[in-house]
């Protein structure tokens, strides 16, 4: 694999990294480039995926790691009971990229829309508690 460089690539801590993989396959049509396991078998220490164009890493959450790992402040969404981010992708058709995650699993947050800065929008929450917002630019107005 040739190295890429991309400004900035969201590491997510996942409750379910395995899970979370096969979720973004069919929702968000990633691919997956590598994963590595932990010595338990049952959870991984890295995960990487290209989704839309860019890297994503994924972990899952090592508890009894927290303290040393971000000071015991990263946390996976369902453990926190929220989340802080969204992740945005730029789609060809939001209505499509909406209906594929919640089709998948995701929670719709908000329909897609005609938003005033000139996309059309959407949010859904996946399985996992991550924030997904999809947009596409919508034609200019004819005057």
């Amino acid at each position: 694999m040739t190295a890429q460089t991309q400004g900035v690539i969201a590491h997510l801590s996942i409750d379910g990294a395995t899970e979370a993989i096969e979720f973004y396959k069919d929702a968000l049509g990633a691919t997956e480039v590598m994963r590595i396991p932990a010595e338990d078998g049952k959870r991984l220490l890295h995960a990487e995926l290209m989704v839309n164009g860019s890297r994503l890493f994924i972990a899952d959450d090592f508890v009894e790691y927290r303290d040393q790992c971000g000071g015991g402040k990263m946390l996976p969404p369902r453990v926190a009971g929220s989340t802080g981010v969204s992740l945005h992708l730029s789609v060809a058709d939001c209505d499509a990229a909406v209906k594929r995650a919640t089709d998948a699993g995701a929670t719709l947050l908000t329909a897609p829309f005609d938003a005033f800065w000139g996309d059309r929008y959407g949010l859904v929450l996946d399985p996992f508690g991550h924030a997904w917002s999809f947009a596409h630019p919508l034609p200019p107005k004819q005057s």
